[in-house]
């Protein structure tokens, strides 16, 4: 293209969006969705907004290593810079090749993401990255540079810098701008520098050594060492304050080979293989850790089936009941917070809301119950990928420091979700049943996104990747650090490349780097409609590798039955009821006591159904101690039984009421004799019936007509609620529907601001709106009727919101205007009242 052909360069940031088309627009609104948010009347306004202090900000934040490394450059190069002297300061004197091959990509992200502007002749960096990333006293630059000659003489004398100029062998000038100018000269020339360094003092190089790679700034004593006045005398050391000196940035960049970083990343690190597994031994793994995950979410959910720990009045479950949760599911307590955690975001557990608040499972607890195992599954993993609380945090302290508590507020970290979509995503791009280095992986993460605020939060984005791992293990979306099939699925990933020469696994030790041409997991999270769909293609893989629930158990004459895999969920509940559970692991193990079988006969079994169940569910006979057992226990339920007098005892058989009133441990109930087989009690129904049972009674409790009340244990659930919604990071990225409406209302806004108007009719391009009298407002309409000319009009809506918008008029009658609308791309209806005023085109608008 010739210099006539190419288009004028642009003079400022709306001028360069303005040359954009609209999928390059559409680009910059999906990778920086706050500059929609709301939608900018037209592209100045989006310009201005790009280059707010929150929006670049956050921009920054999400650059790769590199790209900011790039930005980085830029703010310590000249205003503008060209791409040649960028390629200088990133690649150095020896070009390396890599950080050339990598430069035009950055500058290209820059340029999409509206942090740098202008052709490569004249690149800019926006007025606010520039602040933000400049070198300063208060901010030192992550180059390590300090200011330039300029900047550093900018408060010295001009005798002192006629000095300095002498001193490095230049002639005197007669005013201290050319002095400047001409020192900065000498100082960026590679061949006069070298032959004024080669004159310095050996210790005078090494303190230019120490300050070369940042921070450029050193004391000094009022009366310097021979080699610091050799190198102050020179200007190559530079006073900024009393007793401080700095190196200018010409000099450093000089001994520095050009390069702005001492270690430009232009390629992200390898994210390495530590092991790799059988592809069926990593599903498999992962399929049991599943199962374990079902069971223990349903075991936790069973011990607050009656109604669980108490609310603390800040929010949240107290230490203690923390540290009883994970003793009732035999984990230590981070494991504890992360189920509770889980099933709360999972929208399983929640607070009862009563006047004393509990926590209780709610009713979609019973539903996800009602699902297969691997619906269950998945139910579980689609809430853990999206949830933005933290269990990782429980234990920690907040800003005001805190004790942070399962369950309580402060545990929302909104960059959780977008942690560990990207953990998978790069055990997505390894060999299938490869795991990963996890030191490899935090080295990834790191690169892509090193900006993230303090060092503080630097660390806790490490720490999510690292609970990710932990916690993906656990639900057995991995198996043996690999990601499984189902985990794969559940990203939407395709299919992994293939491992080594006939998938044989290699040692621990083997190392197997992850190159690009791997098809990795999406970049971003799926949307929810895309994600329900992976999050069944999951379930579905994962379905056929779960074990099949049995229906039957193994009795034993010690009054144990062994369960020797998962149950069926009738019978597992029924069991659960008639015996307690002695241990875990491969096969559970129940035991028969009185107090379970009680239980059982309490719930409202008979002797005869217990005796069914049991010969029905036994691949053994029953037992002859079993059967006794519960014969014995069913011979003495309800023979005694309780009332309500304040509390009564009733027994046929008075010597069992003397044997009561005897024994010493009945002395708290308060009990007297009303009649040979009646004894009133002080203490209620319920603590009478604790108390006889203690002894070793058991009492049944009876209606005030004397039927015998069978007890059942009642599931205290919560009344209906929703899963706790996860906190966003900054506003959601724009669908393609609400891009395109964005695109086009900010088209139209431009196109009303920057269209020309005649001279004298209406202010041009200051977003004033045209101030008309109606009489002139409705004469301009008609004839504009007639002669089928555009206008531009100010308009204030019903909701008092103010637009500018160019229309052709089509009619205007009954107090309306009916006209295509340019900005909207249609023919609406105006009503008149409304319109603020009216303008004339100018002849060549476009």
């Amino acid at each position: 293209m010739s210099t006539e052909d190419r288009p004028p360069a642009p003079r400022s940031l709306a001028e360069a969006l303005r040359a954009r088309g609209d999928a390059a627009l559409g680009a910059l609104l999906r990778s920086r969705p706050d500059l929609i948010t709301p939608v900018p009347t037209d592209l100045t306004q989006l310009a201005t907004r790009a280059g707010t202090r929150a929006s670049v900000v956050r921009a920054l934040e999400r650059l790769d290593r590199f790209a900011l490394q790039t930005a980085e450059a830029l703010a310590v190069a000249a205003d503008p810079a060209t791409y040649g002297e960028l390629l200088g300061l990133m690649a150095g004197d020896d070009a390396d090749p890599a950080v050339v091959a990598a430069l035009p990509h950055a500058v290209g992200l820059l340029r999409e993401q509206a942090l740098v502007w202008g052709d490569d002749d004249r690149l800019r960096l926006v007025r606010t990255a520039r602040e933000l990333l400049a070198p300063s006293p208060q901010h030192p630059s992550p180059t390590g540079l300090g200011p330039t000659v300029q900047e550093a003489t900018a408060g010295m004398s001009p005798g002192r810098i006629q000095e300095i100029v002498t001193a490095a062998g230049l002639a005197s000038t007669h005013d201290s701008v050319s002095a400047v100018t001409a020192l900065a000269g000498l100082f960026t020339d590679r061949a006069r520098m070298t032959a004024l360094l080669a004159d310095a003092p050996a210790d005078s190089l090494d303190v230019l050594e120490r300050l070369v790679w940042g921070p450029p700034y050193g004391q000094v004593t009022h009366d310097p060492a021979p080699r610091l006045r050799w190198l102050l005398d020179r200007g190559l050391l530079l006073p900024t304050a009393p007793g401080t000196v700095v190196l200018p940035r010409e000099v450093a960049l000089h001994l520095r080979r050009g390069l702005a970083h001492r270690a430009p990343e232009p390629v992200p690190p390898v994210v390495e293989a530590a092991a790799v597994h059988r592809p069926q031994v990593v599903d498999s793994a992962a399929a049991g850790q599943a199962y374990t995950a079902l069971a223990t979410v349903e075991e936790l959910l069973k011990d607050w089936d009656e109604g669980g720990p108490a609310v603390l009045r800040a929010g949240g479950l107290s230490v203690r009941d923390l540290k009883r949760t994970a003793v009732a599911l035999d984990v230590p307590e981070p494991a504890a917070a992360f189920w509770v955690e889980l099933a709360y975001a999972a929208g399983l557990i929640a607070s009862d809301g009563e006047a004393d608040e509990r926590y209780a499972a709610t009713p979609a607890y019973d539903e996800w119950l009602e699902q297969p195992p691997a619906e269950r599954w998945s139910r579980l993993v689609t809430a853990w990928l999206a949830a933005t609380r933290t269990a990782g945090l429980v234990g920690g302290r907040d800003a005001k420091d805190r004790t942070l508590s399962a369950l309580g507020p402060g545990l929302d970290r909104s960059a959780a979700p977008e942690v560990r979509h990207r953990v998978l995503a790069l055990l997505a791009g390894l060999p299938e049943g490869a795991a990963p280095a996890a030191g490899t992986v935090l080295a990834r993460l790191r690169w892509e996104r090193p900006l993230r605020g303090d060092r503080r939060e630097d660390d806790l984005r490490g720490r999510l990747a690292e609970w990710a791992l932990s916690e993906a293990e656990r639900l057995g979306v991995t198996g043996r650090g690999a990601l499984s099939a189902q985990g794969r699925a559940l990203l939407g990933a395709p299919a992994a490349p293939a491992p080594g020469p006939e998938g044989e696994p290699s040692g621990p030790g083997d190392k197997l780097p992850v190159h690009h041409h791997h098809r990795p997991a999406p970049l971003a999270p799926l949307p929810p409609a895309e994600q329900a769909v992976a999050s069944a293609a999951a379930a579905r893989l994962l379905a056929p590798l779960l074990p099949e629930p049995l229906d039957h158990v193994l009795l034993q004459a010690d009054l144990t039955a062994v369960a020797p895999g998962p149950l069926q969920r009738p019978l597992a509940d029924m069991l659960g009821v008639l015996a307690d559970v002695e241990s875990k692991g491969g096969a559970t193990v129940y035991r028969f006591t009185p107090g379970s079988v009680r239980r059982a006969l309490d719930a409202g079994q008979a002797a005869s159904d217990l005796h069914a169940f049991l010969a029905a569910h036994s691949r053994t006979p029953v037992p002859q101690p079993l059967a006794y057992l519960i014969d014995d226990v069913a011979r003495r339920h309800g023979h005694l039984r309780v009332g309500a007098a304040s509390a009564y005892v009733r027994c046929d058989d008075d010597a069992v009421l003397s044997e009561i009133l005897a024994d010493k441990r009945a002395a708290g109930l308060g009990l007297r004799r009303l009649a040979p087989t009646v004894l009133a009690a002080q203490a209620d129904p319920a603590g009478l019936l604790e108390g006889l049972r203690a002894m070793g009674f058991a009492p049944a409790a009876e209606s005030a007509e004397g039927d015998v009340l069978i007890t059942r244990a009642l599931a205290h659930r919560t009344p209906p609620r929703t899963a706790p919604e996860p906190v966003p990071d900054g506003p959601p990225v724009p669908d393609d529907t609400l891009l395109a409406a964005a695109l086009r209302a900010i088209r139209a806004g431009d196109l009303a601001s920057t269209t020309p108007r005649k001279p004298g009719t209406a202010p041009a391009g200051n977003g004033e709106l045209p101030r008309t009298g109606a009489a002139e407002t409705l004469a301009t309409m008609q004839a504009a009727v007639l002669t089928g000319e555009a206008l531009w009009i100010g308009y204030v809506n019903a909701e008092g919101a103010a637009s500018q918008r160019v229309i052709a008029p089509v009619r205007v009658e009954g107090g309306f205007v009916t006209a295509y609308d340019h900005t909207a791309d249609e023919v609406r209806t105006y009503p008149l009242h409304r319109i603020t005023g009216v303008a004339e085109l100018a002849d060549d608008a476009g």
